[in-house]
This record gives structure tokens, C-alpha cells and sequence, in this order.
């Protein structure tokens, strides 16, 4: 299909691009367009205007935050994938970002686009709900607000955003000694992920001290599995893990598609979260 007829204007600065979001007309932003151009392309989306901030430099780059990360909402994958600080403080994301989709998608395709499209099957969604990440925003009406990961994803390609903000920064905090692991699934005609998991670890000694584990692509939006917080205080067990894996899962509606059954789904969301939380394990003690 073919999109509707839009306008199209290359905002100059932040100020430019957030006076035209506040004009409140259905106005979208465009920076890699890897989410929005194929719904536009569908339909599933109609705006009549674009405003592309892909050249706006204040909005990308990663830099030193605390003891964390800041990463500009227009970082692209491939960008984070090879970047030094991303690679030494939060190697989880580095990881993740260098396996999405093609390359042609990660050289295009933007961390912020990503997150703020909310798709239920998104990696990054999972990664940054296990770190405990921020995200920050901007309106010209409301100024600068800042959200966290876990309280972000609404819905199946629904946020917290309203249409008048700009999403500009993503606020990683330190790792300290936790460790991070990201496994999926992967649709092989997609790329995306059937059933995705991050899982985050702090232990003392070989004692688990701290755990966060976010769950994908299994359900109409990503969420933490919080019957994984069992695992506190243990020395992770295989059996605790595997039932608490079977319980994060076991209330679900799950629905089936061309990719793959329910069942099948659920099986391996299974899978994914005990995998990672080993690796996850097996990390923080290295």
C-alpha cells in the first residue's frame, strides 16, 4: 500500500521540531522511520506531518552519567554496538544492539525510535526495564519530565508519551557488580523476537543479592517477572529457577499466530528466562 499524502519538515533545532509537535495536529517525528514508515505504508498509521530530527545532534551520542550511561534518543544501533563506554559500563546493551535485525537497520534504526514505538515484541524495552532505566521527554507546554522504564510501556505500541513530546535521553544507572543477559527467540522471517528475556544480577559471594527480570514477545506488553525475586538469597538452584520461570509465565493469555502456537510460546519464554538468568549468574561471579 502507499501512505496517505503528508508534509515533511526537517526541524533545525529541538525548539523547532517540539513547536510543531505542540500545534496538537497528529504531527509524528521521524528519525531512522525502520517503525513508522512500513504503518505508514499500512496505514495503521496517518499523519500529516513529519518531522525529521535525525540530524539533530543534541539528541544523539552517548556520555559518561554518574556512574551510568546517558544515551541520545537518535543513538543509532549500530552506534551503540561498537561504542567503547556501552561496551565497559552496560555490555548487555552493546550485545543486543549488534543482533538486531540487519545491518542496514542498525545503521538506520534508533534506540529512541525503538522505545518509544513500544512494540510488544522490541528487545530493548526488556533490556531497559531489567537495568531500571529513565527516559527523558520534552514538550514546549510541559518542559522536561523524566519516566521510568517500568512505568513507560503501556500497551502494545502504547507509551507513556503524549503526542506533544519529544523523547530525547535515556538514563542508564550504574551497574556496580550486578551483570546483565539478554537471550530471545528470534521469528526466523522477522527477526523479532517470539519470546525475549533480560535478567540483571547482583550477588555476594555466590548468593544472589539483587535480581530484575523483564520478559518480551510473549505478551501485549513487556513486564517484569516478579516471581523471579524467589531467587533472592539463594545460590540459584535449578529448581527454584525452574519454577519460578514456570510461574512468571503461567498466568498469561498468550495468543498464538503464524509464528508460532501459544503453547510453543510459552515453552520457550520458559526457556529464555532460566537461560538468562544462569548466564546472568554465571556473569556477575566473573
Amino acid at each position: 500500500m502507499i501512505p496517505t499524502s503528508f508534509d515533511y519538515v526537517r526541524a533545525g533545532s529541538v525548539r523547532e521540531a517540539l513547536g510543531l509537535l505542540a500545534l496538537g495536529d497528529g504531527t509524528k517525528v521521524i528519525a531512522g522511520g525502520h517503525s513508522l514508515l512500513p504503518m505508514m505504508r499500512f496505514r495503521l498509521v496517518q499523519a500529516p506531518k513529519l518531522v525529521d530530527i535525525s540530524r539533530l545532534e543534541e539528541l544523539r551520542g552517548v556520555q559518561e552519567y554518574k556512574k551510568g550511561l546517558r544515551i541520545g534518543a537518535t543513538t543509532t544501533y549500530a552506534e551503540l554496538a561498537r561504542h567503547p563506554l556501552v561496551r565497559e559500563r552496560c555490555p548487555v546493551i552493546a550485545e543486543v544492539a549488534a543482533d538486531i535485525a540487519d545491518i542496514q537497520v542498525r545503521n538506520r534504526g534508533t534506540i529512541g525510535g525503538s522505545l518509544a514505538h513500544a512494540d510488544p515484541a522490541s528487545d530493548m524495552p526488556a533490556v531497559m526495564m531489567a537495568l531500571d532505566a529513565e527516559f527523558q521527554l520534552r514538550s514546549k507546554k510541559g518542559g522536561r519530565r523524566t519516566a521510568r522504564a517500568r512505568e513507560f510501556f503501556k500497551g502494545a505500541f502504547v507509551t507513556d508519551m503524549t503526542e506533544e513530546e519529544l523523547f530525547t535521553d535515556i538514563l542508564v544507572p550504574g551497574m556496580g557488580r550486578n551483570a546483565a543477559v539478554y537471550v530471545s527467540f528470534d521469528s526466523a522471517a522477522s527477526g523479532y523476537a517470539l519470546a525475549g528475556v533480560c535478567a540483571s544480577i547482583g550477588r555476594k559471594r555466590a548468593t544472589i543479592s539483587d535480581i530484575s527480570v523483564a520478559v518480551t514477545g510473549v505478551a501485549e506488553v513487556v513486564f517484569l517477572a516478579g516471581a523471579l525475586e524467589r531467587m533472592k538469597d539463594t545460590k540459584c538452584d535449578a529448581a527454584v529457577l525452574a519454577a519460578a520461570a514456570k510461574e512468571a509465565v503461567a498466568g498469561l493469555e498468550i495468543a498464538g499466530d503464524v509464528h508460532a502456537p501459544s503453547s510453543y510460546r510459552r515453552h520457550i519464554a520458559e526457556v529464555a528466562i532460566i537461560r538468562a538468568v544462569e548466564r546472568a549468574y554465571q556473569r556477575a561471579g566473573a
